[in-house]
């Protein structure tokens, strides 16, 4: 194994402007993102050992997991656990070597930086998913609560944001039952429905009897 290497070639992709591939002794070794070759001040002709070459292909093992990830972020907000989850997908497919270790650093280097720019926040994502989930369709305080911890949001950050927020369950039953009800020829399933839904039986008469009205 050669103990000094040179990068012979960097070209732009063809498919994706913002990627270079990397050239090593003129065969294709690794690609990068602009930010990570401008950060790396890579050169043609540069000389660099294994083990650098071995940090360049972790570098760009990751550049490519971070923009995989912010991609994912970007369509909603996500949780911590969610982001894991993820990566932990997508190394899966790639890394037929099953190095653990290397997994576990690449998640935790992702999970970093779209933390410090500002996409990862298990707070906000909690404040997003309590204002937004099934605000139509109605649901439950303590569903809300077992759905974040389910997504990996600890509970003193769950019960926090719902302290903050305006939902309240009467209103959300209210339209779970204009919804549900329809569908129930027999109360007794529809109240057992709605108990199982996190509403408590007391509040489930309250506004079956209200609408019965």
């Amino acid at each position: 194994m050669k103990s000094n290497l040179k990068i012979t070639r960097i070209v732009v992709q063809s498919r994706n402007k913002n990627r270079f591939n990397v050239f090593i002794d003129n065969v294709y070794s690794l690609s990068l993102d602009i930010y990570q070759l401008s950060q790396l001040n890579l050169k043609v002709g540069q000389t660099i050992n294994q083990t650098e070459l071995a940090q360049l292909k972790t570098d760009s093992q990751f550049g490519k997991l971070y923009s995989q990830a912010l991609g994912y972020c970007l369509k909603r907000p996500r949780s911590n656990k969610e982001i894991k989850d993820y990566l932990s997908r997508k190394i899966k497919v790639n890394n037929k070597a099953k190095d653990k270790i290397l997994e576990v650093e690449l998640i935790q280097r992702v999970q970093a930086r779209l933390a410090q720019k500002g996409y990862l926040d298990d707070e906000k994502f909690a404040r997003f998913w309590i204002e937004n989930y099934q605000v139509k369709k109605g649901v439950s305080r303590r569903k809300l609560a077992s759905t974040l911890r389910a997504k990996g949001v600890e509970k003193t950050i769950v019960n926090v944001v719902l302290a903050e927020t305006a939902r309240h369950d009467l209103n959300e039953l209210e339209k779970v039952v204009n919804k549900k009800r329809v569908h129930y020829q027999d109360e007794r399933r529809l109240i057992a429905y709605l108990v199982r839904q996190g509403f408590s039986y007391d509040e489930v008469l309250q506004v079956l009897n209200k609408t019965d009205n």
